[in-house]
């Protein structure tokens, strides 16, 4: 299913207009959106039954260029996370 099938799906199950649906899904999960904006600010967003969104932290590493073999500094860096809440879990088994 792509962002495309989603939106149809959630403008057919919850009554609204496809253009609706989607300013829905960009509001809430685009790089703009609420979830993106709070992961920024440091907080974790935790829909009970669905799951929680945090960010990780990745501590700043060394790495190799593949091409060189020269050793590279990776710097530190956060990254987004999901975990799955129960329902979530239990309602894809």
């Amino acid at each position: 299913m792509n962002k495309s099938d989603l939106v149809a799906a959630l403008a057919e199950s919850a009554g609204m207009t496809k253009a609706d649906a989607s300013r829905s899904l960009d509001s809430l999960f685009g790089s703009g959106g609420v979830i993106a904006q709070a992961l920024r600010a440091g907080q974790r967003v935790q829909i009970t039954g669905f799951g929680t969104f945090e960010a990780k932290y990745r501590r700043a590493r060394m790495g190799r260029n593949p091409r060189t073999g020269a050793a590279i500094h990776i710097p530190a860096s956060k990254r987004p996370g999901f975990r799955p809440g129960k329902g979530f879990k239990d309602a894809i088994q």
